[in-house]
């Protein structure tokens, strides 16, 4: 598909949500989608993460992640963590060939509840996640041509 945007991780596009169940591992430690593993990512606590892990939903980890403490280098991390987890989840047959499928089409992450630096929140924001996505789907499609 050539050009174009995707501007939220809904509908045909869910699959690129944080909260779509996918494995991933992070710190020997196995989650159930991208959102547990950043979430428990927050805090350098091994049973909290574990804890997390458990969690029957995304945003059940999310809520827990938001309390934690987090780690004192979070800020400097935390976009080489979710990059390393969202390598993971892009790795998987399934979820590479739907990203490659997007071709060169712009990846926001469209947003209604104000997050201004992963996504785009009332046409205001930093767009990491899009971006971070969109530099992964560059580099398996340059692995293609090269």
């Amino acid at each position: 598909m050539a050009g174009g945007v995707i501007d939220s991780f809904q509908g045909d596009y869910r699959w690129l949500s944080n909260f779509e169940p996918c494995e991933v591992a992070f710190e020997g430690i196995l989650y159930p989608s991208t959102e547990h593993a950043y979430q428990a990512a927050k805090t350098l606590d091994r049973t909290t993460r574990a804890a997390i892990a458990s969690m029957s939903s995304p945003g059940k980890a999310k809520r827990a992640g938001a309390a934690v403490k987090s780690r004192p280098d979070w800020p400097l991390v935390k976009l080489q963590i979710m990059e390393d987890i969202l390598r993971q989840k892009f790795q998987q047959v399934r979820f590479r060939k739907l990203l490659l499928s997007t071709g060169d089409m712009e990846i926001i992450e469209g947003n209604t509840w104000g997050d201004t630096f992963w996504g785009v929140c009332g046409g205001v924001g930093e767009n990491h996640l899009g971006r971070i996505i969109m530099k992964l789907r560059g580099e398996w499609m340059e692995g293609l041509t090269a």
